[in-house]
């Protein structure tokens, strides 16, 4: 099986997407009903502000709570506008931004933020002359900015037109919805609509019902649940969730070579992005690296960059601790693919 494929399904009931590369599966979306997606906006209520942080802790629907990290010039009781970054801890409250983006395949409507950019992405100069004035041409709203995502590169000036026209009058319609109760305004993009939003390279979109099971996407997801990833040679790392972090823990396996440190190394770079979209996991990242010397860590460095600048979930690089081990940070999108979810 060669090429990119889209598979839209469902897993236990739950909306779902895959997306497979040569019949290999790079990324996987499922839902998880009744928690508050990523993307979501909400009318929230002031509740009470948290000293010596600067946050604010805001009332959401249905008993909800969520955290706000900049409550400067907040006042318990008042009504705000935000949207979910992701997802929570267990027993923590649901982050949130009051900076509202609408953001869909093409393009990114940011009221607050005026002006009008195209994707750093792409490169060639009439490219970019042609998505200026296209988005010039659309326009938007008074107070709304604009982002040309690099998705419109191989679109055509009528999809970009109208992407851009629906964003502005959702933004219009939300924005303008700033007094009443707590309520929830959007509820965000499931698994195939951002499918469709995120995954714009072209490839066959398969619909049919039980294409997981036709194109061996059951099989694959169920290989996740094992911690353990096999690498280049007979190098493997193991990938874990604990209370406090993702460990991970890189191995030579039989290899002796002198060289078997960096390639097993280098082969977790490359893998570890892969790894962790899969499994659905976020937050603090720890990697124990194979032994190596020190003079070989800026070309790890180097290849992490690489490996996670291709990836679609925000990651950043901390650097080395103490003790030798190399530290991620990753936005929470997702949430960790159950064991025995297929």
């Amino acid at each position: 099986m060669k090429g990119r494929m889209i598979v839209l399904d469902h897993v236990g009931g739950r909306e779902a997407a895959a997306l497979l590369v040569d019949g290999v599966l790079q990324d996987l979306m499922i839902d998880d009903e009744g928690i508050p997606r990523p993307g979501a906006i909400f009318r929230a209520i002031c509740d009470r502000p948290l000293k010596g942080q600067g946050g604010m802790m805001l009332r959401l629907p249905e008993g909800d709570t969520a955290f706000l990290r900049q409550g400067k010039g907040l006042a318990p009781g008042q009504a705000i506008l935000v949207q979910v970054t992701g997802y929570a801890d267990d027993g923590k409250a649901i982050p949130v931004t009051d900076r509202v983006l609408f953001k869909s395949r093409y393009s990114i409507v940011t009221p607050g933020k005026l002006g009008i950019n195209v994707s750093r992405q792409i490169k060639e100069e009439d490219v970019r002359e042609r998505l200026l004035t296209c988005a010039h041409d659309a326009g938007v709203s008074d107070g709304f900015g604009l982002i040309l995502r690099s998705s419109c590169e191989g679109a055509s000036d009528d999809d970009i037109c109208e992407d851009i026209a629906a964003m502005d009058a959702l933004a219009v319609a939300i924005m303008a919805d700033t007094s009443g109760e707590a309520e929830m305004l959007t509820e965000g993009d499931g698994p195939h609509s951002l499918a469709w939003r995120e995954w714009v390279e072209p490839a066959e979109v398969v619909t049919d019902t039980g294409g997981f099971e036709d194109h061996g996407v059951l099989d694959q997801i169920e290989s996740v649940s094992d911690p353990r990833v096999p690498l280049d040679a007979s190098a493997f790392m193991y990938v874990e969730p604990t209370h406090a972090l993702i460990a991970v823990d890189v191995n030579t396996g039989g290899d002796t070579s002198p060289a078997s440190s960096l390639k097993a190394n280098l082969s977790a770079c490359k893998a570890l992005p892969r790894a962790l979209r899969l499994r659905g996991l976020g937050g603090q990242i720890v990697i124990d690296m194979a032994p190596m010397p020190k003079t070989m860590r800026k070309q790890i460095e180097s290849a992490m960059r690489s490996a996670f600048r291709a990836d679609i979930i925000e990651t950043a690089l901390v650097g080395w601790t103490p003790l030798g081990h190399f530290e991620l940070q990753r936005k929470r999108e997702r949430l960790p693919i159950p064991i025995g979810v297929a």
